[in-house]
């Protein structure tokens, strides 16, 4: 099955038969990033009376209850209604699902937030832009950055993301912004609060994990999340490599 874009007026197609999952699976217990101190996930037999929702248990289904939280435990999407009281909610956010993107990597170094001279590669037009960090270990898939500090993002980069039309924003890390900056949530609140126009079907997914052997450059990008009435929802946002018609 075949899906098509145009990008800087070039027609392209990619092959939907061949994702690149940039999401990383949700688990039980601690071997998930863990974010803000939040628990790890739980996933639990539902249990009522002499019935317990798993088959090790001799119920001839699985049946479970799963507990965790979308910021602090994984690959999750989030709106605006994450920073503001706007009642938005991820259900029903984005009227499609696919979008242009551009994957561009990063040399962080501790303590230095990245800043929009990211953008001087990326070609115009793009919907959506996916940050990999760099170094990328394999380890991101279950780090703890609770407590770390880790690297986020400058305001000034997202407000340049925004006016750049740029709807959509996926990075490898926890937070846009600091882990502790009194509330403020700039980064976050410069996305979305650009200029006076409405960025309401925007996102910024977070907490993502591209491969090494996913190349820098433009791709397709479908956006995967749980349909939920939620600030925030767990993904799997995937890539698709294009190919010029």
């Amino acid at each position: 099955m075949e899906g098509k874009l145009q990008l800087d007026g070039r027609d392209f197609k990619f092959d939907l038969n061949e994702p690149l999952s940039i999401g990383i699976p949700l688990k039980n217990g601690k071997n998930n990033p863990n974010c803000f101190y939040a628990s790890p996930p739980k996933f639990m037999p539902y249990e009522s009376g002499d019935f317990v929702g798993s088959i090790k248990s001799g119920s001839p289904v699985n049946f479970f209850n799963v507990f965790f939280n979308p910021h602090g435990n994984g690959t999750h999407t989030e709106c605006s209604g994450h920073v503001f009281d706007n009642g938005l909610v991820m259900a029903g956010l984005l009227k499609r699902r696919f979008f242009s993107a551009y994957l561009v990597s990063v040399e962080v170094n501790d303590g230095q937030p990245i800043n929009a001279g990211i953008l001087a590669g990326v070609p115009q037009g793009i919907e959506s832009l996916v940050v990999r960090t760099v170094p990328n270990g394999i380890d991101k898939i279950a780090r703890v950055y609770s407590g770390k500090s880790p690297v986020y993002c400058e305001p000034e980069l997202m407000a340049a993301v925004a006016g750049r039309g740029i709807q959509h924003f996926l990075i490898d890390l926890p937070s846009v912004d600091p882990e502790s900056d009194g509330g403020k949530l700039l980064a976050h609140k410069a996305f979305w609060n650009y200029d006076g126009i409405d960025r309401t079907r925007s996102t910024i997914t977070e907490l993502i994990y591209v491969p090494e052997e996913v190349f820098d450059g433009a791709y397709a990008l479908e956006m995967q999340f749980m349909n939920i009435e939620l600030d925030a929802a767990p993904s799997d946002p995937i890539l698709y490599r294009l190919e010029e018609k």
